[in-house]
């Protein structure tokens, strides 16, 4: 299965080694030719890290499918973010680490489901737009009947850990900002709630497998310094590193988790490299 010029474009501006243009070649036929036999209209996911590459495959996937003849649309669970005044008010009332976003919790999740809701009987959506430079959300996108719409975003097809679990801080941020777990406990009460409702909607999932937790935090500090070139606006080093410590705890249970609830899997080695796809 061939790809279409336009992709296999945008694909080499990805700069990639011989090998590496070779292997994600690979991974988009693979996907693609899945894809194309999805019953439609259908909600599909892509779960990964931050700075996995969510977004840029799943643009790959829909110029892709595009050519093809498959109306589609991307859309990241981070566009779902609450304002920044409704996360304020969270933070005020339940705990102040939900000014920030990121975790569950930390989404108009409702709307989420009530978007895939309509992709998935035929109705036409406005998807939303969160700016992070600003973080706040900007007007919606036009509406639009889609027969296809792929979510990505950094917990999709996660499940809520055990009390056990939560019982122990794992970094400094846990331990210092959230020393009775109060946080902790609330973010996996949502995650135990609405997000799987909305997961259950999501079918099939692709994971984008990173190396390691070291890995992660240095392809999320790459992004932070393309945000201040290309907006002037970011965060520090030192607001970055507080920042990452907030998705660590999920970010870890997925390497336990997703294994087994991804219908596909793309590993990728330290260069963000794709190795493979199951």
């Amino acid at each position: 299965m061939s790809l279409h010029p336009e992709t296999l474009q945008n694909l080499q501006i990805l700069t990639l080694s011989k090998a590496g243009f070779g292997a994600y070649q690979q991974v988009l036929q693979k996907l693609i030719k899945a894809l194309v036999q999805q019953p439609l209209p259908a909600v599909v996911g892509i779960s990964g890290a931050q700075g996995t590459g969510k977004s840029t495959l799943a643009q790959l996937l829909v110029t892709e499918l595009t050519h093809r003849g498959i109306c589609c649309a991307a859309v990241s669970l981070d566009d779902y973010y609450l304002t920044a005044s409704e996360r304020q008010q969270l933070a005020t009332k339940i705990h102040p680490l939900l000014v920030q976003h990121g975790v569950p919790g930390t989404h108009a999740i409702q709307r989420a489901i009530s978007d895939a809701k309509q992709v998935l009987v035929g109705q036409a959506v406005a998807l939303p737009v969160f700016d992070k430079a600003l973080d706040d959300r900007l007007a919606d996108k036009p509406k639009a009947q889609l027969q296809l719409l792929i979510v990505e975003g950094w917990c999709l097809g996660l499940s809520a850990q055990s009390e056990a679990a939560l019982a122990l801080p794992i970094n400094s941020l846990e331990a210092e900002e959230d020393a009775v777990g109060l946080w902790r406990q609330y973010v996996n009460q949502q995650l135990a709630g609405a997000y799987q409702q909305y997961f259950s909607l999501i079918k099939p999932l692709i994971w984008l497998k990173a190396p390691s937790w070291d890995s992660i935090c240095q392809w999320r500090a790459r992004q932070e310094q393309q945000l201040w070139q290309q907006r002037g606006k970011g965060m520090t080093d030192t607001q970055l590193a507080r920042f990452m410590l907030s998705f660590q705890r999920l970010t870890e249970a997925s390497w336990q988790q997703l294994p087994a609830r991804a219908a596909f899997t793309i590993e990728l080695n330290h260069q963000q490299q794709a190795l493979l796809i199951d």
